[in-house]
């Protein structure tokens, strides 16, 4: 005999039954996309675990690798801006160290010529003197300025060792195997 609380029991049984599969249909069908993807099942119909790893590898594959290249091309633009900024920075020094090599170039003209115009004018002992304290370079430049007869005079008045190494360096100046470094 049944109870009546067993025949409660199982009212409430057959009752949640007929109410349990349309919600549960009905909550799958709200779910978008949720059974988007048809599953492969396994010859015991389900997907194993190793299977849905590879199916998941398999579906972002593409957009993972598109994903990579927009990455990296991102970071060449950016390397690329870097380095034509830098191209802009190097070729403005350019300019700059052009512009002051220039007037450098142009003050040591006049000063030389203006400072072989001096030494042309000066006696050949009192020039021998202030030319053997200068850079050797300096004076060997001025000498070989001058005329002959008044290099020759202010050589002929100065140590013979500092005479002899500024007749080394005009001759060597000459000399195109020479190196530019004049010690």
């Amino acid at each position: 005999m049944m109870t009546k609380a067993s025949g409660q029991n199982t009212a409430i049984s057959d009752l949640l039954r007929r109410v349990a599969l349309p919600a549960a249909a009905l909550v799958m069908l709200t779910i978008p996309g949720a059974f988007a993807q048809e599953a492969r099942p396994s010859a015991g119909g389900e997907l194993t675990s190793e299977e849905e790893i590879k199916q998941f590898c398999t579906n972002i594959a593409d957009p993972a690798r598109d994903q990579r290249y927009l990455l990296q091309k991102q970071e060449l633009e950016k390397l690329r801006t870097d380095v034509d900024s830098r191209i802009v920075e190097m070729q403005k020094r350019k300019e700059e160290y052009e512009d002051w090599l220039k007037r450098r170039d142009n003050f040591l003209k006049q000063a030389e010529a203006g400072l072989t115009d001096i030494y042309k004018k000066m006696k050949p002992d009192a020039a021998a003197t202030q030319l053997q304290e200068m850079r050797i370079e300096v004076a060997a430049a001025v000498i070989m300025r001058l005329n002959p007869t008044q290099s020759s005079l202010i050589l002929n008045e100065m140590d013979p060792k500092k005479a002899a190494v500024i007749a080394n360096i005009i001759a060597s100046a000459s000399d195109p195997n020479t190196s530019k470094d004049p010690s």
